[in-house]
């Protein structure tokens, strides 16, 4: 059974078959009205069914699956009961994230991530510890299940979530070897951008007769500015921060078609004094993990991007995108350009194309059905402001994480209770493993990092930098 849907009727949560303390929970986190996604599956995995839904990043699939999940649990049950796979470690924490918010309503629910890059040990002494939920990416959960470290005899739910570009990257044959591990009496919920084959192949091995969710609404493209400008190759890099400069966006995610480019550019903008940080393939774990931090919590003005290093990236507040070269796929362009103007926000999408790239162009002209909008590199004129774009906030870098038992509570305590700075000054605070990141305003910078090194986060002293 298939079920079509689109944006205009927005019930709320409140119709749904839910405890009272999670309606109140999801009051509290400003969950008032349902998002397409959330309206069309919520009542079939409620009632217990299996789903396949399309679902494009951003559009709030992960409260889609995470409400039928948390339902399924029992909390006195020590015990692996539901399994959320990603495609990426990024995206992993980022569901793990809304998990905890959305899990408050509950007592002690525990929420693992497993996925690689990091070290096996601590995983395996957190799985020891027990657990109710685990979210990782395919590789390191086959790596537990292998190793014994991992039981999902007690699971009953089982997310797929972007399950498209987990084939994309090569999962297929991993995620089938985790199935096997997984009961067969249990939930099992798909969500993926696009269908595929291999989608669909999936579906028929895995899951129990599949209610079918196909948002009809698209990506409200009508929010995104679109303009073009002609450059010659040698000033490619150059009209880059001519758009910033003019246009002066908070927060700019670029793309380029190689990991040369991106560093060229990124040193060419740092030269001029902007924060610009590279995100492709060569950076290990520990600076991805940093740069994105940065990037999401509005330190860095500009991400420079390969199309590969950028999957899974789902950034709030984006102003702009800028295409430093033209892409040949024109299916990649539509992703780029859909990252800005997300949830009711207005977003500028800029692409520098050279002659040699018109053909690319007129593509992407077809398939969107109109003129793509030219304008003269003339026309952009350095801002009054006579300084570089600067960022509004700065990381701090705490080192110490969940392994000390630090949490976010604890951070924002010590800035706003110990050291009197004003909460509105406080942005993002994520806390990993080792490590906890803390945005603060500009303007509080020096003040916070002195009175951390001089103060004491949960009783202790910490070391803390300014990334």
């Amino acid at each position: 059974m298939t079920s079509e849907t689109s944006a205009s009727a927005a019930p709320d949560f409140s119709g749904l078959p839910l405890p009272p303390a999670m309606l109140d929970n999801l009051q509290r986190l400003g969950y008032t009205h349902m998002t397409p996604i959330q309206a069309a599956s919520l009542p079939l995995t409620l009632a217990g069914k299996d789903l396949i839904a399309q679902a494009k990043t951003g559009s709030g699939k992960t409260a889609a699956f995470s409400l039928p999940l948390l339902l399924n649990l029992n909390p006195r049950r020590f015990a692996v009961q539901a399994l959320v796979l990603c495609p990426t470690r990024e995206l992993a924490d980022q569901v793990t994230q809304e998990i905890r918010r959305l899990a408050r309503a509950e007592d002690n629910i525990k929420i693992l991530t497993l996925c690689g890059g990091t070290t096996m040990r601590p995983q395996i002494a957190s799985l020891e510890h027990g657990a109710h939920i685990v979210v990782g990416t395919p590789g390191r959960i086959l790596d537990h299940l292998s190793r014994q470290t991992l039981d999902l005899g007690a699971l009953n739910t089982l997310v797929l979530d972007e399950a498209d570009r987990m084939l994309d990257m090569g999962f297929a044959e991993d995620i089938a070897q985790v199935l096997q591990h997984c009961p067969k009496e249990r939930q099992t919920l798909l969500f993926s951008a696009t269908y595929p084959d291999g989608v669909t192949k999936l579906a028929t091995r895995f899951m129990r007769s599949p209610q079918e969710v196909k948002l009809t609404e698209r990506h409200d493209t009508s929010k995104i500015r679109q303009r073009f400008y002609e450059v010659r190759d040698d000033e490619r890099l150059q009209a880059v921060s001519r758009l910033l400069d003019h246009y002066r966006p908070a927060s700019t995610l670029a793309f380029c078609n190689t990991k040369q480019q991106c560093r060229e550019l990124v040193a060419l903008l740092q030269a001029q004094g902007i924060v610009a940080l590279e995100l492709h393939g060569d950076l290990d774990q520990r600076d991805r993990d940093q740069v994105l931090v940065q990037f999401a919590n509005r330190s860095c003005s500009v991400l420079v991007a390969t199309d590969v290093a950028a999957r899974g990236l789902d950034i709030a507040q984006l102003e702009a995108v800028i295409n430093v070269d033209i892409t040949p796929d024109i299916e990649v362009h539509t992703h780029r350009v859909g990252r800005t103007g997300r949830a009711g926000e207005d977003g500028w999408a800029f692409s520098l194309a050279s002659l040699d790239e018109m053909d690319r162009v007129a593509r992407i002209d077809q398939m969107q059905g109109r003129e793509s909008q030219w304008q003269p590199l003339s026309e952009l004129t350095p801002s009054s402001a006579g300084e570089p774009l600067r960022p509004p906030m700065v990381t701090l870098q705490i080192l110490g994480g969940r392994k000390e038992k630090i949490r976010a509570g604890d951070v924002l305590g010590a800035l706003t209770k110990d050291l009197g700075l004003p909460g509105a000054m406080i942005g993002k605070i994520n806390v990993n493993e080792f490590s906890t990141y803390v945005a603060v305003d500009r303007s509080i910078a020096k003040d916070a990092l002195h009175g951390l090194n001089e103060g004491k986060v949960k009783g202790k002293s910490v070391k803390v930098r300014r990334l």
